[in-house]
């Protein structure tokens, strides 16, 4: 994007797409209210859940803070919610912030320098840290000092803070940007992976019994086949289900009640909202099912390059609608079908 005005509309434009694993404005309550509080009571993630849970056991048989965590993933998957269950787990308090939020080292500082024992630091988007607060940070997680500078200039002075042992939680959907060293303070990196629709039926169960919801087995696998893996698209499908359950004077949703209410958000069988579904076209109908160039594509369907490549080509691609090649996006057999037409030309040849 060319300006801040560009980064700001596409930033508002990914907001109001229902099917955005980002976090929207105005639901953090309902968030707050649809997590599990403990290990046991958190639905998928088998694997990460076990490594997690002798972790934590074995920090409390110790009688010692636990080694920090990392904690990466694509958003929307709980890297939040598992950060909040680590600190219940442990009955030590949380103390939440994140990358963007500091500004300067002294910003890390003044927070690391009030924590106390045994104490949950939980940073959001820890890849986005400030450089400076990155080599403030190494020293704390490692040594549990901070180095404060009194004065200015040639007669400044470093004192060293000593800090009570605690234990990081940095959460990160690119952990490629993080650099090596503080890779390296965390003793424990859990990785977290897109939701098999099985998983996510559970989850839409529960949150339904939450939400006080009479949900359906057919209604909650619909919305589990149409929520991208994700559990906070789930949970947003969910809650506008809920709004047409209401508005329809609806005791039980059923499975004809999940497709109305996901028609009229333009959101159809395999996940796809009105975005998807214009590049897609774009590609088969404009490009002859491609190759096409990014630009041409993002001018096709009206939208920012960014956009399409960050918001929409990640599902397309991961679902096998779309490959990228070198000379360009491609559409597969698999979204030839979806949209109902045939391809004039052998599909795997343009591979």
């Amino acid at each position: 994007m060319e300006t801040a005005e560009h980064q700001n509309n596409g930033a508002s434009d990914d907001y109001l797409r229902i099917i955005s694993a980002e976090p929207q404005k105005g639901e953090s309550i309902s968030d707050e209210e649809l997590r599990p509080s403990n290990l046991d009571s958190f639905i998928g993630q088998p694997r990460l859940k076990a490594q997690l849970q002798l972790f934590l056991d074995a920090a409390r048989k110790r009688n010692v803070p636990p080694d920090h965590i990392l904690l990466a993933g694509p958003p929307g998957l709980g890297k939040t919610t598992l950060a909040m269950i680590v600190a219940n787990e442990l009955d030590v308090p949380i103390r939440v912030t994140s990358g963007p939020a500091v500004q300067h080292a002294g910003d890390l500082a003044s927070i690391l320098s009030s924590l106390e024992e045994g104490e949950v630091l939980f940073l959001d988007e820890i890849h986005r840290l400030p450089r400076a607060a990155e080599e403030l940070l190494y020293i704390a997680m490692e040594d549990f000092r901070v180095d404060v500078m009194v004065g200015k200039g040639p007669g400044a002075s470093s004192i060293p803070l000593t800090l009570p042992h605690f234990t990081v939680i940095g959460a990160t959907t690119r952990e490629g940007m993080l650099p090596s060293p503080l890779r390296a303070r965390f003793g424990f990196t859990a990785h977290l992976d897109f939701y098999p629709p099985s998983e996510l039926r559970r989850l839409v169960l529960r949150s339904a019994q939450v939400l006080g919801i009479d949900l359906d087995e057919d209604a909650a696998e619909q919305l589990s086949l149409r929520s991208r893996g994700t559990p906070r698209v789930a949970n947003r499908l969910l809650r506008r289900v809920r709004d047409w359950a209401v508005v329809h004077n609806l005791d039980t949703v059923n499975k004809a009640s999940v497709e109305q209410a996901l028609e009229l958000y333009q959101i159809d069988k395999e996940g796809l909202d009105r975005l998807d579904i214009a590049v897609l076209r774009a590609v088969v109908e404009n490009f002859d099912g491609g190759p096409v160039g990014l630009n041409n594509l993002s001018a096709m369907v009206g939208e920012e390059s960014e956009t399409v490549e960050t918001v929409c080509e990640p599902y397309l691609v991961r679902e096998g609608f779309l490959v990228r090649t070198p000379k360009g996006r491609v559409a597969t057999q698999k979204a030839w079908t979806h949209l109902g037409k045939i391809p004039n030309r052998d599909v795997n040849s343009l591979f």
